[in-house]
């Protein structure tokens, strides 16, 4: 089964199928395509410490539900609230995903 893409817009997500039906005919190429994924899809942002806190405080919940909506342990979620850790990878693309659209996005 192929994963679902996650867009920055609905708007993104149909010129993304438009581009993908030319490249498919031949009218768009491989790099161009490439290039047109990575506009469309969402971007992860860079979050410091206080954006984690004021995320979690404004969703209205504990460090021990927010490490698991990020599948991540609390002591984890400590750590980058404190700035001892930075996030990267699944998880800071899951924050970047909340931060544009809410907590509700990642459960």
């Amino acid at each position: 089964m192929k994963k679902k893409e996650k867009f920055r817009s609905p708007i993104a997500e149909a010129m993304h199928e438009t581009v993908r039906g030319m490249h498919r005919v031949g009218l768009v190429d491989k790099q161009t395509m490439r290039e047109f994924d990575v506009r469309c899809l969402t971007s992860v942002e860079d979050l410091t410490a206080a954006d984690i806190v004021a995320m979690r405080e404004e969703a209205g919940v504990s460090q021990a539900v927010f490490a698991r909506a990020l599948n991540v342990t609390t002591d984890y979620v400590s750590k980058i609230e404190r700035g001892a850790k930075r996030p990267s990878g699944s998880t800071l693309k899951l924050l970047s995903l909340m931060r544009r659209k809410g907590f509700e996005a990642i459960l």
